[in-house]
């Protein structure tokens, strides 16, 4: 222990005192003193000169002032970075000093010199009192509600009470304002002495009623304003926090300090409350209703997806089915029309292989269809009646046979001459029979039905106009009239065409092929 001996400033009376222990009392009067502060006057005394002033205080106080209070000019005073320095004159703030090093003069304490006739030459002292100002932020200061925040929810009509603390910053604002409203005489001002022993039994602060006064008359307000639920607090503690600041900052602007930050840090709930777990019940059943409705909104919505997709679905469904069966339609008929046109073009080189024209072919089904049926070239008039049908309802063969339009028209146009007259059909097929050499007779068809050999070529007669008939010779015998022109032969194996086109290819007489193409 290192003991410093003083003396009391009250009675005069002597005694030892641990240097470094901050307050203590007069054994003999009881009055306080503070050692550190009597031990650097009695040690300047003695010294008869104060050279240098500077800040000796701790980290967590705001003002310190200056043990020594008589000073001469060419005293050295020092500033550091984060103070300020106020001289003070008969509870006057005066002259007041930035950062640095600054010798006192005249010159630089204008205010005192004018209040007060400064000594010259330096030698003799003055009396002033000077005070440092800690401009840091004092950060981590505790706060906390003393009582309960009584609050009434307007949706459940419940009253409940809570509780609030935290912690907050504070730094100096405007230190002419600081000493004349709170520090005065007093030796200084530290964080306790600012919002007092949170959560001791020590001396309350000076700005703990205030804190504590904001603090409970503006947070229901706020929770009421803002409609926050009180069981989802939490989330809110920013907003509360920053609208509390705002409210406090108002009343320490006019004592020259001011809180950059505010925080609430806890909120105490009543969790064993009747009508807090009323509260609370209410809520979840609330958002248990809501959660359900949510649920059902949601149900609906998506049956209603369900349905346009699958409604849209079966449409697609139904498209693409109907698209396959148009295309499946298209392609058998396709193929079938393939079938029948590669079996149209096996029969017709089939034909020009044996040598014979389709038309020809045609004519010989018919030969062969007229003598099964009993049509062999009589004169009886039955069977001319059913070669008459026959070249009739050969019109309707086409159609059946799928046959061309440029195919079908010789044919047509042959079944159409033998249903044209009896007379004129009858006579020529009852002279054009002919008979093969393998024992078929009475055969009217260019090929034998039996063995498939082709019709011998015979010399075609013509007729007079006298009334001779199959004139071989080229004048007649009865009239002696000259043959007429004779007929033309056309590539297709028609013979003896009279007129000017093929009746069965439609080429023109004396156009060879290569003409025609």
């Amino acid at each position: 222990m290192a003991n410093q001996k003083i003396t009391c400033p009250s009675c005069g009376q002597s005694f030892s005192a641990d240097k470094h222990f901050g307050g203590t009392s007069c054994p003999l009067c009881g009055a306080a003193i503070n050692v550190i502060m009597q031990s650097q006057k009695e040690a300047a005394k003695d010294k008869g000169l104060i050279s240098v002033i500077k800040y000796e205080g701790g980290n967590d106080v705001f003002v310190w002032k200056h043990p020594i209070e008589d000073f001469n000019l060419g005293t050295q005073l020092i500033v550091h970075e984060s103070q300020e320095a106020v001289f003070f004159k008969d509870g006057r703030a005066l002259d007041l000093f930035g950062a640095g090093r600054h010798t006192l003069e005249t010159q630089n304490l204008p205010m005192l010199e004018k209040i007060y006739k400064l000594p010259a030459g330096g030698k003799e002292m003055f009396h002033s009192e000077v005070y440092f100002i800690n401009m840091t932020t004092q950060m981590g200061i505790k706060w906390g509600t003393d009582s309960k925040v009584r609050l009434f929810d307007p949706a459940s009509g419940l009253h409940i009470e809570i509780g609030a603390s935290g912690n907050f910053n504070l730094r100096v604002s405007d230190s002419r304002r600081l000493l004349i409203n709170i520090v005065g005489t007093a030796g200084g001002l530290t964080q306790d002495e600012i919002i007092g022993g949170y959560g001791t039994a020590q001396a309350v602060g000076k700005f703990r009623a205030l804190v504590m006064n904001k603090v409970k008359s503006n947070l229901s307000r706020a929770i009421k304003e803002q409609g926050i639920n009180i069981l989802e607090i939490d989330e809110h503690i920013d907003e509360l926090s920053e609208s509390l600041r705002i409210v406090i900052n108002q009343t320490l602007d006019e004592y020259g300090l001011t809180m950059p930050e505010f925080y609430i840090t806890s909120i105490m709930t009543p969790d064993d409350d009747p009508n807090y777990k009323r509260l609370r019940q209410q809520f979840a059943d609330r958002t248990l209703l809501v959660r359900e409705e949510e649920i059902r909104k949601a149900e609906a919505e998506a049956a209603r997806g369900r349905k346009i997709v699958e409604a849209q679905t079966e449409a697609q469904l139904k498209a693409v089915s109907a698209q396959g069966e148009a295309e499946a339609v298209k392609i058998k008929a396709f193929a079938e029309a393939e079938a029948y046109k590669a079996q149209a073009y096996a029969e017709a080189e089939e034909m020009r292989a044996k040598g014979f024209t389709y038309q020809q072919q045609t004519a010989r089904e018919v030969g062969l269809e007229a003598m099964q049926n009993g049509i062999t070239g009589g004169s009886g008039g039955g069977s001319i009646g059913d070669l008459a049908a026959l070249g009739v309802s050969l019109g309707a063969m086409g159609g059946v046979m799928q046959m061309t339009k440029d195919s079908l028209d010789p044919v047509m146009q042959s079944a159409s001459n033998i249903g044209k007259g009896i007379g004129d059909t009858a006579a020529p097929m009852q002279g054009d029979v002919w008979n093969c050499n393998c024992g078929a007779e009475n055969i009217v068809s260019n090929f034998c039905p039996d063995c498939g050999a082709k019709r011998p070529d015979r010399q075609s007669g013509w007729d007079c106009v006298c009334g001779a008939k199959n004139i071989t010779s080229k004048f007649c015998p009865d009239c002696g009239a000259k043959k007429p022109n004779d007929g033309w032969d056309c590539t297709c194996g028609a013979k003896n065409i009279k007129s000017r086109f093929c009746p069965d290819c439609g080429k023109e007489k004396g156009v060879t092929d290569n003409e025609e193409q």
